[in-house]
Parts: structure tokens; sequence; C-alpha cells
């Protein structure tokens, strides 16, 4: 496939529950400020979307209690994803940290949210079920119906044998026949900078996790009983590591409250 000039370098990706009571106005703020204030209006930054969960997708996580991503499946509402250019990973990250400092100095912020897992990846690979489609570059601004998110831990902390399973198993087991699933992206954790804002947790890059972005083509809660709901049980078996969490999300309806009565 041809290559062209963009290229998806790294993402960051963030997980947010808003205190409830204050949904509605989180998704304003978020959606009219900070999505661009936040990220959007930097240099490198080339997309951004944003996703939710609401009461019947959180009831298909898994697992069904903690886990290291969400501290119990109800948590963790709004997901953000941002797309940064290959190559210049560390100047977008020292603008974005230095920019939300900014927003907490001039009062730009919302304090009535919490932090659920928000941390930066590097793109390691993504898979195409269809040549010449949608290349992850782009699948953000595509608008997929659905996304699926999950972690898996490397056995032995073989990151390596974990995604070539994925990638020559798993992957194009799941985006056979009739399938849904359009675009699978996996991607490794990188560490947040020292001067991050002091309400983004300081989560460990763990190196022996592998976060995937499964684009779906469909409502990812008619695909999860054939494709995802026995994830962990394959991640197990092919004996390379374990699964940690998953979880669908839908995109949100950009401008507009959709789905904010919708997430307990």
């Amino acid at each position: 496939m041809k290559k062209y000039g963009i290229e998806l370098g790294s993402m960051l990706f963030t997980l947010v529950e808003p205190h409830r009571g204050h949904e509605v106005e989180y998704n304003r703020w978020y959606e009219r400020d900070h999505f661009y204030a936040g990220c959007m209006i930097g240099e490198w930054n080339f997309a951004g979307a944003r996703f939710v969960a609401t009461r019947p997708y959180k009831a298909l996580r898994d697992p069904q209690g903690p886990s290291p991503i969400t501290p119990d499946p109800s948590t963790g509402s709004f997901l953000a994803i941002y797309w940064i250019l290959a190559g210049h990973h560390d100047e977008w990250n020292t603008w974005a940290v230095d920019q939300v400092n900014w927003l907490h100095a001039n009062n730009r912020m919302f304090a009535e949210r919490d932090h659920i897992h928000t941390l930066l990846y590097d793109l390691s690979f993504s898979e195409q079920r269809d040549e010449d489609s949608v290349s992850i570059e782009l699948a953000l601004d595509h608008r997929f119906p659905g996304l699926v998110v999950t972690v898996a831990e490397a056995a032995s902390g073989d990151r390596a044998a974990l995604e070539r399973w994925y990638r020559e198993v798993a992957i194009p087991e799941a985006m056979a026949g009739s399938s849904p699933v359009a675009l699978v992206a996996g991607f490794t954790p990188l560490p947040l900078l020292a001067d991050a804002p002091g309400d983004v947790p300081q989560l460990a890059a763990a190196d022996d996790r592998l976060l995937l972005l499964w684009f779906l083509d469909g409502d990812p809660a008619a695909s999860w009983p054939a494709t995802f709901a026995g994830h962990g049980a394959a991640v197990a078996k092919s004996g390379t590591g374990t699964l940690v969490w998953a979880g669908p999300f839908i995109p949100t309806v950009v401008g507009t409250d959709t789905y904010t009565d919708q997430l307990w």
C-alpha cells in the first residue's frame, strides 16, 4: 500500500470519569474548550476523536471487577484519543504539558472529573481488513461507529511474542469473513513527563503491555459475543500473555449532550 507523508507516530489515550451531576457540563467543557485548547491547536497533533461507554457497553467490559485500567467497570465513561505525527512526539509532549499547565493557571480546567487511565502510547503496528481502505492515520476522522479497546500483558515480558500472536493469529481470525473489524492498531506505553499536571496520575508505562484499538464498521455490542467475549481465554490459550482489560465504545455525537444521561 502506498505511503504518504502523514504517518502516525504516537497517541494520547485519556479515559476520564465526570463526577455525577456534572456530566453535561463536563461534556460541554471538554468538547467546546479542552478538546481544542488542550490538544488540537498544538503543532504535530493532526487528529482527535471522542468516544463514550454508556451503561450497556460497560456491562460488557472484561473484567467485571477491578483492573489496572479501571478501578471498577462502571468508571471511565469518556475516552479521547489524539494522533501525533511520527517523529515529533517529544516536541508535542513538551508543548502539551506546558499548554495544560497554562490552562490550569488561567482557570480553563474542570475539577469535577477524574482521570481513570491517561497515558501516551507509541504505535507499533496497524492491520487493515481490506486492501487500500481506511488507514490508521484516517481512522479518527473516518468516525467508525464502534471501537473496542483491549490491553494485554505479555508472558515473561516477551511483548514481541504477544504482538506476533495478535498479528499472525488473533487479528486475521477476527477479520475473517464478513467481520465488522475493519482496522486494528497496536500500541506500547510511553512515560508521561515529570512536570505533567498533578491531576493526571503518573501511571507506570508498563513495558510488557500491548494496547490495541479495534475499529469496527458496526455497533460493538453486536460483535462482542462472537469476537470479544472470549478474547481473554484466547490470549491465555496462546501462551503469550493475559488480558488485562477490554471494553467497547461508541463515538460521541459532537455538538450535543447525547449519552450523558446514560453513563451509569
